[in-house]
């Protein structure tokens, strides 16, 4: 069963060369297909000397998600998926996915574990991976990108993703497979490294990450759940620069960006919502986590 993997990549000498050995130390039928924006950072230097393991082009293009698709457009696999540049697959990940789909004629998509990991391949936390559900998932984003495979007949049945996104397009691959009645299977095994340094979109852009994600969650299941109004309110703030805490005035700003987010978005803030607002100050705490976007 031949797997192909699509590697987007736009100025990342720094971390693909780690990308690219993970994938070739997995062995089997993989082909790897590599889709350079035309990085000057010494990229594609480094892709040149992989050339004879790799398939790779380089050039400008219209972004991250335009990129996958066009490596999937030219990938011949069977089994897909995308890795990005500053990812990594750890030992077994494409056997493991090749065997769960062996088993299980019937799945569509499946998905392992994974973790956080830092510039220097260091763990920071486990990426909180759930067990499939189609309404958990609209709360919060639990496949980790990197560490999920997906048939060719997914591509055939629902599409590409979504060339307008550019922050949350393979969460919102992940709800619309699912709401169109596409099979997840978890593999309870660690599949896949996902890269936090200070050039992710999600540290450096984390207003505009929020932004579209209730935005495409408005689109794709008709309003913004309240979690992801919180969310947004945090990321607003993150992106000022104002730390995260109890203090009142914190909790104050948080609150009043949830509730124009909740206009913004929902046409008006819900009841629990209000309530939960207003329990911030009663606990201290706004009990929002900071792990709660997809990958980008």
């Amino acid at each position: 069963m031949l797997v192909s993997i699509v590697t987007p990549s736009y100025q990342q000498a720094r971390f693909i060369e780690r990308t690219l050995e993970s994938v070739a130390r997995q062995g089997g039928d993989v082909e790897h297909i590599v889709m350079d924006g035309g990085s000057t950072d010494g990229t594609v230097e480094i892709l040149e000397r992989w050339r004879d393991r790799i398939s790779f082009s380089s050039g400008r293009d219209g972004g991250q998600t335009a990129a996958i698709n066009a490596g999937i457009a030219r990938a011949r696999g069977e089994v897909l998926a995308y890795l990005n540049s500053d990812d990594v697959y750890y030992n077994g990940a494409v056997a493991a996915a090749v065997d769960a789909f062996e088993r299980d004629p019937s799945a569509d998509v499946v998905y392992g574990d994974a973790v956080h990991i830092d510039d220097a391949d260091r763990i920071i936390a486990a990426y909180p991976t759930e067990e499939w559900s189609l309404e958990r998932l609209k709360l919060v984003c639990f496949l980790c990108q990197p560490a999920v495979f997906f048939r060719r007949r997914v591509i055939e049945r629902f599409g590409l993703f979504d060339a307008r996104l550019h922050y949350c397009m393979d969460y919102e691959y992940w709800l619309r497979l699912g709401m169109r009645g596409a099979r997840f299977v978890h593999i309870p095994m660690r599949l896949a490294g996902s890269r936090v340094h200070d050039a992710t979109k999600t540290r450096t852009q984390p207003r505009q990450v929020h932004t579209e994600i209730n935005t495409m969650l408005r689109e794709r299941i008709g309003s913004v759940p309240d979690n992801w109004l919180w969310n947004y309110a945090h990321a607003v703030l993150d992106g000022r620069g104002v730390a995260r805490s109890t203090d009142r005035s914190y909790l104050l700003h948080a609150a009043i960006l949830t509730t124009i987010a909740a206009f913004r978005w929902n046409g008006f803030p819900s009841i629990p919502l209000l309530r939960g607002t207003g329990s911030w100050f009663v606990h201290g705490s706004s009990f929002v986590t900071r792990r709660a976007e997809p990958d980008a």
